[in-house]
């Protein structure tokens, strides 16, 4: 569904160099630091910005050749963009008509009703959590094959973010050839939806991993310095030094459990992963 090769684009101060595959009916979601990377490569996956090199195919075109139909089968809600907030959505409506030649007016006005979002009041007096659900509701509303989503829970508080998940999952469960490729900087909505996690730093890839091995096979190991220099370091992908001594992440749990009974084990979370991968020295 969408394939990355050495892609590079070049800002001033920041560099995007990364490969990724994702295929049809995956769920991949993007997890990094504020400014890692995140936006930009969704914008150049859509054909917003144009990459200095390497290669990008989504439905093996490149996005910048998509025609009409392809672009039909996209489904997408940005962070930084949406309808002019002067509208209300039974003016949006009229161009989502016009947009889409499979959009089920009727199913989107049944799910603004039955998600509270009133049909003609302006944006601009709904709350953020209306907002979201709203942008949601637009991206999936023609049931497209592909949907990219950039930090569709951004700010929300749990009941919201819950509601645009749940929202999420049930159009996912229609059809298993559908394909999610979501980021975020909350890492619990990640683990609960996605079939697999890019983690993103500084404009690069550091890890790529199925969601259910991070979550069964990932932990933190917590260690005095003096413990540190005896044991076996061999599985230990990153180590970040502490007071009491070093937090070391690694992807075999289970080694550390039956041979040092002694250090604490705490299980895989990526937010903590993030902390120990993207420490700058």
């Amino acid at each position: 569904m969408i394939n990355i090769q050495n892609l590079n684009k070049t800002y001033d101060k920041f560099q995007l160099n990364i490969s990724l595959d994702i295929p049809s009916g995956i769920v991949s979601g993007i997890v990094g630091r504020n400014g890692a990377g995140k936006s930009t490569l969704i914008k150049a996956v859509l054909g917003l910005i144009k990459a200095d090199s390497g290669s990008i195919k989504t439905f093996n075109k490149d996005p910048l050749l998509l025609n009409n139909e392809d672009k039909q089968l996209i489904g997408v809600a940005l962070a930084d963009s949406g309808f002019s907030t002067y509208l209300c959505i039974n003016d949006i409506c009229k161009i989502l008509r016009k947009m889409y030649k499979s959009f089920n007016e009727t199913e989107f006005i049944r799910r603004c009703e039955e998600g509270g979002l009133p049909l003609n009041k302006r944006l601009s007096e709904f709350s953020t959590g209306m907002r979201a659900k709203l942008k949601v509701l637009i991206a999936i509303t023609h049931e497209p094959k592909l949907l990219i989503l950039d930090e569709p829970t951004a700010g929300l508080d749990v009941v919201a973010r819950n509601e645009v998940l749940d929202m999420l999952r049930n159009y996912l469960a229609q059809d298993n050839e559908r394909t999610l490729l979501i980021s975020s900087h909350i890492s619990s909505d990640l683990e609960s939806i996605c079939d697999d996690i890019y983690m993103i730093d500084q404009g690069q890839i550091i890890l790529h991993e199925d969601t259910d091995k991070i979550l069964d096979e990932y932990a933190i190991l917590k260690i005095t310095r003096r413990r540190f220099e005896e044991i076996d370091k061999q599985y230990i992908i990153k180590t970040k030094e502490e007071d009491f001594g070093f937090s070391c992440l690694t992807n075999q749990k289970q080694y550390y459990c039956d041979n040092y009974p002694d250090i604490i084990i705490e299980s895989g979370n990526i937010d903590d992963m993030i902390m120990i991968m993207s420490e700058v020295k």
